[in-house]
């Protein structure tokens, strides 16, 4: 048998490797479990079969109510550390349960029938949950149902079928009604008790270290077994009174609290419907009593633990998620202070760069060739190129990094447009193109950082010129919209298609124009987009191909 993957605390002074963590965040087992657990889980097993049989019988000699099976699965899963300890546990637990039969009264030939029977069923809970649910992770919807129904409905079901044929072979008692109550009681026992066991790690543990969370914890426990006494005393079909009060465990305890939960409600509805109380104390009699009461906790009950794990699976997504967005901001704040960075050490060497070109240029350094000075032309050309994208990586750093502080006043938007129309007019790219501004209604007052409204309208202008200029026209228009004003760039060139419109304020993105004659470094819109949202403001894109392109801008008025 394979070892299992979480062990209980290790013995004092036996050191303990470090082991990676497991997908919900807890350390798997090292396989080392403290050496006495085998004999205290046999002691603990003989008392709970001595108050099974003493208190639950219902069907004949079978106990409507079993949690030896599950307390032994539980211990068993958490400490196995290999085949010499399964066998030695194993043995001890059998002596366990042979013991609590002999005391409870059962004849010697009774009591190796049950502890056959006993022995099977926790064999083949282990071996199942082994198989099917191997990371013994109940804070997870998957781990949970993989584990209730591998080792709880299933695990059950061959110790169940051997103990009713035995016993009618040898006492008479009926079939179905020993094969039907051994495998609630067995089921019933193993889902609650063995997921508690399971559940009881070291981070629960600790998260109920807090003095508020312990007192939280033990006045909702306290609460739910004063409930359960009231429903399980009384002949009124009012089981599903408990169920708010189960949800709000499952949703402050989580998984521990629900199985602890599920622990007390199991003792106190079969055992009040044992004494004929409870809601089915009347309606039924005999065997149905505990049968009713068991399909109660199992299909009434039990799923509350699916809303713990997914509780649980909830927040562990949250924790990995809030991980993330922290290490996402720690790159993204790298990245801006490299980006500042190099655009400071770009900027002065550039400078000098264009100061010597321009002195070379003019002949300042001497007579210079025709060739010379197309040559001088083109460098300085060049490094300003190389300046204007130095400028605008570092905006986009102290941008991106909140450190771009924007005074927002009254703007008058056709006087930015105005202003836009005719620096954009003398440069070269504009020759051949028709710039008109369109104002549509008065008032037409934003609030905004005029500074950054004019650089963001003139980067669109830019663009609208450089892409979309074969058009020959590209127009300004401001006009109110809502509570604000709208601005709109529009060309009649190309136009975009809906996959580029979903990539155009990527930041160094040009669109599959990196080959092209056209000049850019794809970081002008993305620096736009940002100075608009620092302002209140939002834009946006709408194109279609062969038809233009309106890129748009809406800034609260004034």
């Amino acid at each position: 048998m394979s070892r299992a993957l979480e062990p209980l605390e290790p013995a004092p002074g036996v050191p303990t490797p470090a082991a990676p963590r497991a997908r919900d965040g807890s350390r798997p087992t090292s396989g080392v479990g403290p050496p006495l657990a085998p004999i205290f889980t046999a002691m603990a097993v003989m008392v709970l079969v001595v108050l099974a049989l003493s208190f639950a019988r219902s069907a004949g000699v079978v106990a409507a109510l079993w949690g030896a099976g599950g307390l032994a699965v539980a211990v068993w899963l958490r400490t196995s550390r290999g085949p010499l300890y399964d066998l030695s546990f194993g043995a001890l637990v059998a002596m366990g349960i042979a013991a609590g039969e002999l005391l409870a009264g059962n004849s010697t030939l009774l009591t190796v029938m049950f502890t056959v029977a006993n022995m099977l069923e926790i064999y083949v809970c282990v071996l199942l949950a082994r198989r099917f649910a191997p990371t013994l992770n109940l804070a997870s919807v998957q781990g949970a149902c993989r584990f209730l129904v591998s080792a709880a409905v299933l695990g059950p079901l061959p110790a169940a079928l051997f103990a009713g044929a035995m016993l009618w072979w040898m006492n008479g008692a009926d079939f179905l009604d020993s094969v039907q109550t051994w495998w609630f009681g067995h089921a019933l026992g193993v889902a609650v008790l063995a997921s508690f066991g399971l559940a009881l790690t070291k981070r629960e543990i600790v998260r109920f270290r807090a003095p508020a969370r312990t007192i939280e914890a033990i006045v909702l426990l306290s609460l739910l077994t004063a409930l359960c006494i009231v429903v399980f005393s009384q002949q009124m079909p009012i089981g599903f009174i408990t169920m708010p009060l189960l949800l709000l465990i499952a949703v402050r305890l989580r998984m521990l609290g629900v199985t602890a939960a599920l622990v007390i409600i199991s003792i106190l509805a079969v055992g009040g419907s044992m004494r004929g109380l409870g809601p089915y104390g009347v309606a039924f009699e005999g065997p149905d009593r505990a049968m009713m009461a068991q399909l109660l906790i199992l299909f009434g009950y039990l799923p509350i633990m699916l809303v713990a794990a997914l509780l649980e699976e909830r927040d562990r997504l949250s924790d990995r998620a809030k991980a993330g967005q922290v290490r996402a901001e720690r790159a993204s704040e790298a990245k801006s202070r490299l980006l500042a960075n190099v655009a400071h050490e770009i900027k002065s060497p550039v400078g000098g760069v264009i100061g010597i070109g321009e002195l070379w240029k003019t002949g300042q350094l001497g007579a210079i060739t025709p060739t010379q000075g197309e040559m001088a032309e083109m460098l300085v050309k060049t490094a300003r190129q190389v300046e204007a994208l130095a400028h605008d990586l570092l905006d986009v750093a102290r941008a991106e990094s909140g450190a771009v502080k924007v005074e927002l006043r009254p703007t008058d938007v056709p006087g930015v447009l105005e202003d836009v129309k005719r620096a954009v007019a003398l440069r070269p790219e504009s020759e051949g193109v028709r710039l008109e501004v369109v104002s549509e209604g008065d008032g037409l007052i934003a609030l905004a950082d005029s500074q950054r409204l004019t650089q963001v309208i003139s980067n669109l202008a830019s663009n609208a010129v450089k892409y979309g200029g074969s058009g020959g026209v590209v127009t300004f228009r401001a006009s109110k919209v809502y509570d604000g004003v709208r601005i709109e760039v529009s060309d009649r060139g190309p136009g975009l298609s809906p996959e580029k419109q979903a990539q155009l304020f990527e930041p160094f993105n040009r669109l599959g124009l990196e080959r092209s004659a056209v000049e850019g470094h794809g970081i002008g819109l993305a620096l736009a987009k940002r100075l608009v949202e620092l302002q209140g403001g939002s834009i946006g894109v709408t194109s279609t191909p062969g038809e233009g392109a309106t890129f748009w801008v809406e800034m609260p008025a004034a």
